[in-house]
């Protein structure tokens, strides 16, 4: 599953092991699995409510009060950088901040498949 196989990879960028995104997948703490499959399944085209499009690269999937930050790296791979629990209507600028920065890093370094 590529999802599975970058997310770990996207987790890892500049030494990071402890990530919220990790745990959420990884550990079972996220009910996300539906809006992976959508994913998936649909690639970029899934949309809204279950997919936004939040600008330039860089996607927000949103299951339920969940918020994973993702882009479409090669074909209908996806990174996922970033993931928040919704706690307001407005995304925090610093949860989006992050994204970005992941994003940027991802971009400049590249992904590996393995």
């Amino acid at each position: 599953m590529y999802v599975g196989l970058l997310v770990r990879r996207a987790c890892n960028v500049a030494g990071r092991t402890n990530s919220p995104t990790y745990e959420w997948l990884f550990l079972g703490q996220a009910t996300a699995e539906e809006a992976f499959r959508l994913l998936r399944e649909f690639g970029i085209s899934v949309g809204m409510p279950h997919a936004k499009h939040i600008g330039g690269k860089l996607w927000e999937l949103r299951p339920g009060a969940n918020r994973f930050f993702y882009f479409a790296y090669i074909g209908r791979r996806f990174v996922i950088l970033h993931a928040y629990r919704k706690q307001s209507q407005k995304t925090p600028p610093q949860e989006l901040a992050l994204a970005e920065r992941r994003l940027a890093e991802v971009l400049e370094g590249g992904v590996e498949d393995g």
